[in-house]
């Protein structure tokens, strides 16, 4: 065990660092750049029982200290991701990698569930019910306890391992909707994903982005995100994974000090596609500055 080991669900991680979902693809893009065994794990692409070609363009729009996107779940579905992306994927990365999931009904989040738990790679299944780029979907789960409730009862009754459950930020009361899936069953629980928000072009008078709204991230959202997990490590017993705006070994020390166990790493990857290396490399020696022997000691700390 090294001081950058942590425990995840039951699954020991080297580090705690995973670059997010729809930030990474399927990693072997960027298996060109550098050996990504490196990192703890990371999170695939969000996956559907169908087919996504995605939102229509523009997807992408800029913001102050951050990004909006809304590019609306694209991905090729579960049985190709199965057959063609996963077998690619294990010519590069070695270890136990997240599966990421959505769906637009129940009965979908526990086909494509069942699916990936059946896959030796997959050591989690983080169920997003927190997308808000989709119409029908994702967030519309996430925004309500009863309906977190049943997504994750639904997708444990059909898997075997870890069922860690991505939250929205568009919430009253986060710690709500994060209980309620604890009391599911709900193995961890992943937050926060992006806010809804909105640009408008002063030319045109238009909404920047064909979906009108799309989710921001970047640096501008970690004190939001700081500020949830937070309150939701008051709320649940089982671990968290932290995200939003994290683009540093501080924001990754603050990030568990808040009450997470691992540390996602989103857009800052479309910035510098070698964010997620520097930020283990960087690591050791943030940990030196504030007195810190083992990355395991800090988790919670600002509970105490």
């Amino acid at each position: 065990m090294g001081r950058l080991n942590v425990t995840l669900c039951g699954i020991e991680l080297d580090n705690p660092i995973i670059p997010a979902s729809g930030t990474y693809g399927y990693g072997y893009e960027f298996a060109d750049l550098y050996n990504i065994n490196i990192l703890g794990t990371f999170s695939f692409k969000g996956t559907t029982r169908e087919p996504r070609f995605g939102n229509q363009t523009p997807r992408i729009a800029e913001a102050p200290s951050g990004m909006l996107n809304a590019v609306g779940l694209q991905n090729p579905g579960v049985e190709k991701v199965i057959s063609e992306e996963l077998p690619r994927l294990k010519q590069c990365f070695h270890k136990p990698v997240m599966a990421n999931v959505s769906g637009f009904s129940v009965d979908e989040y526990t086909y494509v569930c069942e699916k990936l738990d059946a896959q030796s790679q997959v050591g989690w299944l983080e169920v997003n019910i927190s997308c808000p780029n989709v119409h029908g979907g994702g967030m519309s789960f996430g925004t309500d306890p009863k309906a977190a409730a049943e997504v994750t009862r639904a997708v444990k009754r059909v898997t075997t391992k870890p069922v860690i459950m991505k939250l929205s930020p568009n919430v009253t009361s986060i710690a709500d909707i994060a209980k309620a899936c604890e009391e599911a069953g709900a193995d961890g629980i992943s937050l926060i994903n992006t806010m809804l928000a909105m640009r408008i072009d002063l030319k045109t008078r238009r909404p920047l982005l064909a979906n009108t709204t799309g989710g921001l991230s970047g640096s501008a959202v970690f004190p939001i995100a700081v500020r949830m997990v937070y309150q939701v490590a008051q709320a649940v017993k089982i671990p968290i994974v932290g995200l939003g705006g994290v683009t540093t070994a501080e924001d990754v020390l603050e990030m568990m000090m808040a009450g997470a166990t691992a540390v996602e790493v989103g857009a800052a990857n479309l910035v510098d596609p070698f964010v997620c290396k520097k930020i283990i490399e960087d690591l050791p020696a943030a940990m030196d500055r504030y007195g810190i022997g083992d990355i395991k000691e800090i988790i919670g700390a600002s509970l105490a």
